[in-house]
């Protein structure tokens, strides 16, 4: 007989092993409440949102959804160590950038990475040596996405708006609009720098989809990581270069993850605003969203983790 205090304990040693490496834990603890995302409290810079407070589009969902196994399954007595936290779009989820018009053409909420109230000096922390960013996702079946649409979902983001890598579902936005689903929709897309898809799986209903993307920035290359639910992350590919993206600070920038939807092309538009997606374009306006748990980012320069207290060596 296995007595919960054993189980207990032998979780904890696993958490203990799991966060020796972390520079950011982002697994929302059950301290955490809504009232703390509609003022930045806790883990996440949470401005990139339309103009009602960050509650109406996050919502932290207590013992109400298991999070992802992945880090939990030993924690089932008596409970898990984080909450799920949903993350949503609607019609008013237009962002306004401090120095910019609003974003019409997009619909986006996204939470930032950031420690004890700063994300920019978070940033060198997370980004230097070899870094791996860990995160789980889980269709929301109430709040489904329209796989007509691209959406942009994790992605380190630097100065110049590029992204360092991405992860992509729905149909890439081109001009002229293409056939609609396209092929791979329902798929996630790890994308480098330069958009080529370095990986692609189902996104599957009902599980929790885990990855870890492994980040050299010395030498700009990247590693994907993946499993379902409590399944260890293993890795799906070699190290692949990733030589387009900036070297030094310049190739750095926060991390964020969420639901970026871009829009169709208009086809009344000027061929200048169908290329400016940020500012026009077609959106439904209903409400989507995406589940996440699992976030939080380790140096692997001793490994990196992969479920339950195990770990690998780096790839490469």
């Amino acid at each position: 007989m296995i007595f919960p205090s054993l189980l207990l304990a032998l979780a904890t040693a696993g958490t203990r092993l799991a966060t020796a490496s972390i520079i950011y834990d982002g697994r929302a603890p059950f301290n955490l409440t809504n009232a703390d995302l509609d003022v930045s409290a806790g883990p996440y810079l949470t401005v990139v949102k339309g103009a009602l407070n960050a509650s109406h589009y996050s919502t932290l969902l207590g013992h109400s959804l298991p999070p992802t196994p992945l880090w939990n399954k030993l924690l089932r007595v008596p409970a898990p160590i984080e909450q799920a936290i949903s993350v949503t779009i609607d019609n008013s989820s237009v962002f306004v950038p401090g120095a910019g018009p609003p974003q019409f053409g997009f619909r986006r909420t996204e939470l930032i990475a950031q420690k004890n109230g700063d994300h920019a000096n978070l940033v060198p922390l997370m980004e230097s040596g070899v870094t791996a960013f860990h995160f789980s996702i889980k269709q929301d079946e109430k709040k489904p996405l329209n796989y007509s649409h691209e959406y942009q979902i994790v992605f380190i983001e630097p100065n110049d708006g590029s992204h360092v890598f991405g992860i992509q579902l729905g149909s890439p936005f081109t001009i002229p609009t293409g056939i609609l689903p396209a092929a791979n929709a329902h798929s996630f897309k790890v994308l480098d720098h330069a958009l080529n898809v370095i990986f692609q799986t189902s996104f599957s209903a009902c599980h929790w989809h885990n990855f870890a993307i492994q980040v050299d920035w010395d030498n700009r290359s990247l590693a994907v990581l993946y499993s379902k639910d409590d399944d260890h992350l293993a890795a799906v590919t070699a190290v692949v270069p990733n030589l387009s993206a900036a070297s030094g600070s310049a190739g750095q920038g926060d991390f964020h993850f969420g639901v970026l939807k871009l829009p169709l092309v208009n086809p009344v538009d000027s061929a200048a605003d169908q290329g400016d997606v940020a500012h026009h374009g077609l959106q439904e306006g209903t409400t989507e969203g995406l589940l996440y748990s699992g976030v939080f980012v380790e140096s692997v320069e001793s490994g990196i983790s992969v479920g339950a207290g195990a770990s690998i060596a780096k790839i490469g």
